[in-house]
């Protein structure tokens, strides 16, 4: 019976609404209006029907923030009840945490006389108690299963009033105010009942918990389920189990039972007719289990339950899956759905955010500190696709572990639900607790003990204490945030941050510290600009209220025109940074895998931009699913290369090799490769013809190139790829070549100064040209560039540095003529901006627009420049921040743009139209100007 439609709801915090017992006269609007109930539709939330909390500054959010930053003025005027916004998340339209009644009368027809009735309600937040006309009917508190009451003594036939309590709190029970299965961070507090509203009614013999446990030859499978009789008679019976396979019976068996009135545990195994066809993420082939259970002739009870064969195991630090290595290329899912706030029940929106991820190369999602519902695995099962199931708390912050709190308790029955209720999936290939825990041991403690009863309970899935931590020896995996570019609070000193470039680098030293599987974890976490365009999305429950205040400071700022530029210059900086990410994972023999924070964006913890998808799953402009599987899927081409930008006079040399976890061996491949320069090949070649076995890292051979015949400076490409017979798999990498030493001959009328002291203001008066390379060192500015993006972001982070997002330019403008560029930072901007410092442009006029500007953060956003040019008097001046000045032997990026600088300033293209006073840039230079230096 489908309970789904008008409800009445009564919104208590303080519980002082008892249902009553006898509803005289029957329920009805006038009724439930006197006891203050108002209507409500389930499923659905409270919000939904327009009832809850206007938010504002005294809102009670279930989340972790950041009282400090809202004291800054430009947060602070946001703060006021009539014009109330919050940074850090999305912001709901109404609010509610607490408990509140649902209500309403149900009919039982006759029909349902002398069957098991049963109340399932698929997904509440969260926790439930149930009356039916004011008598109980029992409570539950998971946050990742269906809650299902037996009523059958209390729903006889005929009319009743059904109350169900659902308290969204942390009171008694805190799962961690930060965990994505409760918190406003993402999913947001919501206050309801969504997925199936429904009362059942089954046979007085009826089957339940049916288990699946296919055997590892493919050739059988044990079953066990539970048997209960309504009635103390005894009631013989037959079960029949049928298994097919695409329409194709692989085996029957059939028992004959007894049952009474209380649980009985049945188990057997089924013999198949042949070896059944494995279940995996390239044929995910499930088989159909059916039981019929017939008693009385007359009395009959089925259930059917999908499975897959499929055996998960590990050799070393490799996944075995099916008898052959996995690598697990996963991205989070953080229970991001800002339409409503809550996550789909349905099949069809699961397989579209499945298919996305695969379109990536992905095959894998980790549900960070929650669990989704049923049909995300059904979505799963049918797709092929891993998940890593987490029982729904960050027990971190708020709660710990092992001591004394109810969530020790709890964890356990959590998790026995979580394996019960979807253990049969195929897809469901991990389990752990939650994320980064405290408590004593960092938790290892409670979990050394809590990891060995899953271990026992379970042989389809493997079993690991936390995502991050702790590394305890029950662990049958590890999910570590070593192994990844970046670490929180490493900032400048991180690899991609403190090192030159390379494509060298990968982990096997760490994996080698370790006898079972490792996965890095949330490595990624590198932001874009906020994407404006997106707000039009937000047409359901959430509001981005953080882009109106990100896009207000943008303009305060006087840029409003450049926010597209920015996400784009910044877009192709975070691909760089996720292409280096992932394939410096690929790159690690030995590896289990990556789990990526995240293919989508982040909208909490103070905005974390860190998705090439936004958080409804499209794509971002700069970035398409076809060029993130070039360097992410199952067979993806590796280049080390030992540097990114060579001189002429060197011979270019990379080491090839392929990461192949594809479904087969690969026989007499012969690799190919290219170096072009825009669309012009520049050389071509092939590698050995060679047999790759699947699972596992393979060298290809090694590129040689002598680069002498290259005259101009240039951006080259390698280009390598393969055929595995159905599909061609290529994968790119730029490198620059500059000459081995150039000659620029000054030029009698352009000063190249590092200050503006003395002759250098005469010569700018007199209208002569200068070029002033001030020294880094001595510019006074709390921002901190980087190479890299932002790290996850800087309000989360206390100002982790880098606080920029890479650079903006027009690679057409005359000054950079003799220096190629994007419009964004590439590689070879490395050398430049790690000894670099951005010039706050601010107090200038805003139409000062630099040559080479820095993209900001978007909680601070100024023009900043690396280099500009003004008029000063009838004089030009060009400024550049970068340290073209020293080591210029050794640095042939820093030496070619020195060149193209000095040639634009002798040309008759230098010819800068904004008029600025000297004074004003004394005060823009005041720490470096004070300097003594050259003149």
């Amino acid at each position: 019976m489908d309970l789904s439609g008008r409800w009445f709801v009564r919104m208590d915090p303080d519980r002082q609404y008892t249902p009553i017992s006898d509803q005289t006269p029957p329920l009805s609007d006038q009724t439930h209006n006197e006891a203050g109930f108002q209507p409500v539709l389930l499923p659905g939330t409270l919000r939904d029907s327009g009832l809850g909390n206007p938010v504002g500054p005294n809102t009670k959010w279930i989340a972790q923030g950041k009282p400090a930053l809202l004291e800054r003025p430009e947060f602070k005027k946001h703060q006021a009840p009539d014009q109330f916004k919050i940074p850090f998340w999305l912001q709901p339209k109404l609010h509610y945490v607490g408990s509140a009644f649902y209500q309403r009368t149900v009919e039982i027809p006759e029909t349902w006389q002398g069957q098991q009735v049963s109340l399932s309600l698929e997904r509440p937040h969260w926790r439930t108690q149930v009356w039916v006309d004011g008598k109980p009917g029992g409570e539950d508190d998971s946050l990742s299963t269906p809650h299902v009451y037996d009523l059958t003594n209390q729903l006889t036939p005929g009319r009743h009033t059904l109350t169900i309590l659902v308290d969204n709190s942390l009171q008694p029970l805190d799962v961690g105010i930060n965990s994505h299965s409760v918190s406003d961070h993402t999913q947001s507090a919501w206050h309801g009942i969504v997925g199936k509203i429904e009362l059942r009614a089954e046979p007085r013999q009826a089957i339940h918990n049916v288990q699946v446990f296919p055997a590892i030859d493919g050739r059988s499978a044990t079953v066990t389920l539970n048997l209960k009789n309504l009635g103390e008679k005894k009631r013989d019976g037959k079960i029949t189990f049928r298994v097919t396979q695409q329409n194709e019976v692989l085996g029957t068996r059939s028992l004959n039972v007894t049952a009474v009135n209380q649980d009985g545990n049945i188990e057997t195994s089924i013999p198949f007719s042949r070896e059944a066809k494995r279940w995996d993420e390239f044929n995910p082939q499930q088989c159909l289990l059916e039981v019929t259970l017939r008693s009385d002739k007359s009395s009959v009870a089925t259930k059917q339950i999908s499975f897959g064969i499929r055996h998960l195991t590990t050799k070393g630090t490799r996944f075995i899956l099916n008898g052959r290595p996995l690598f697990l290329r996963g991205t989070l899912e953080c229970c991001i759905f800002p339409l409503t706030g809550y996550p789909p029940t349905d099949v069809e929106s699961w397989k579209r955010i499945i298919r996305i991820c695969k379109a990536h190369g992905l095959n894998h999602i980790r549900f960070h500190s929650w669990c989704p519902p049923e049909a995300a695995f059904v979505a799963a099962d049918e797709l092929g696709f891993y998940f890593q199931v987490e029982c729904s708390t960050w027990p971190n912050s708020s709660t710990s572990l092992g001591i004394g709190k109810p969530i020790d308790e709890w964890l356990y029955r959590e998790g026995e639900r979580v394996l019960t209720e979807y253990g049969n999936h195929p897809s469901f290939l991990l389990l752990a607790m939650g994320n980064e825990p405290g408590g004593p041991q960092r938790g290892g403690k409670y979990l050394g003990p809590w990891v060995e009863h899953f271990k026992s309970l379970t042989k389809r899935q493997l079993v690991t204490s936390g995502a991050g931590w702790p590394s305890i020896a029950e662990n049958e995996f590890h999910v570590r945030p070593d192994p990844r570019i970046q670490q929180w609070g490493q900032g400048l000193r991180s690899r991609i941050n403190g090192l030159p470039p390379s494509t060298m680098v990968d982990y096997r030293d760490f994996v080698n510290q370790f006898e079972i599987p490792v996965i890095s974890h949330e490595i990624g976490q590198w932001c874009v600009y906020p994407n404006f365009d997106e707000m039009k999305k937000y047409v359901g429950s959430l509001q981005p209220r953080n882009f109106e205040i990100f896009r207000e400071l943008l303009a305060e700022a006087q840029m409003p025109d450049q926010d597209h530029d920015f996400l784009m210059a910044s877009g192709m900086l975070q691909k760089l940074c996720y292409k280096e990410e992932i394939e410096s994972a690929l790159r690690t023999p030995g590896f289990g895998g990556f789990q990526l924070l995240d293919l989508h964006d982040f909208p909490g913890q103070g905005t974390a931009l860190v998705g090439m998808l936004d958080p409804f799953w499209d794509s971002k402009p700069y970035m398409t699913a076809s060029e993130f599987s070039h360097f992410c899927g199952p067979i993806t081409p590796l280049a080390r290369m030992a540097k990114r930008t060579w001189t002429s006079d060197e011979v270019f040399a990379a080491d090839i090799e392929v990461s192949h976890f594809g479904p087969n061996d690969l026989s007499a491949v012969e690799p190919k490769w290219s170096v072009s320069c825009d669309a012009e090949m520049i050389e071509s070649g092939s590698l050995p013809t060679l047999d790759i076995p699947t699972g596992k890292l393979a060298r290809l051979g090694r590129i040689e190139l002598p680069l002498g015949k290259l005259g101009e400076p240039a951006k080259l490409t390698l280009r390598v790829w393969l055929s595995d017979g159905k599909q061609e798999h290529g994968n790119d990498w730029d490198f620059w070549v500059y000459p081995p030493a150039i000659d620029t001959p000054p030029t009698e009328d352009i000063l190249v100064v590092d200050t503006l002291k003395g002759t250098t203001e005469s010569h700018l008066k007199n209208g002569g040209k200068v070029v002033l390379l001030v020294d880094p060192a001595n510019l006074d500015s709390k921002v901190q560039i980087g190479f890299s993006s932002i790290f996850w972001n800087t309000a989360w982070t206390s100002g982790q540095s880098p606080h920029t997002l890479g650079v903006l330019c027009d690679p057409k403008h005359p000054a950079l003529s003799a220096f190629p560029t994007e419009f964004h930072s590439n590689w070879q901007w490395w050398e430049l901006v790690s000894r670099s410092k951005p010039i706050e442009l601010d107090s200038l006029p805003p139409d000062v627009r630099p040559i080479v500007q820095v993209v900001p953060d978007w909680f601070r956003p100024q023009r900043l420049g690396l280099i500009f040019e003004v008029k000063v008097g009838d004089g030009k001046l060009l400024v550049c921040s970068i340290d073209l000045k020293n080591e210029l032997e050794a640095r042939p990026v820093a030496r070619q743009l020195r060149q193209s600088i000095l040639k634009y300033a002798a040309s008759d293209n230098f010819a800068p139209t904004k008029s600025v006073d000297v004074a004003s840039i004394h005060r823009l230079l005041s720490r470096s100007t004070s300097q003594s230096a050259n003149d």
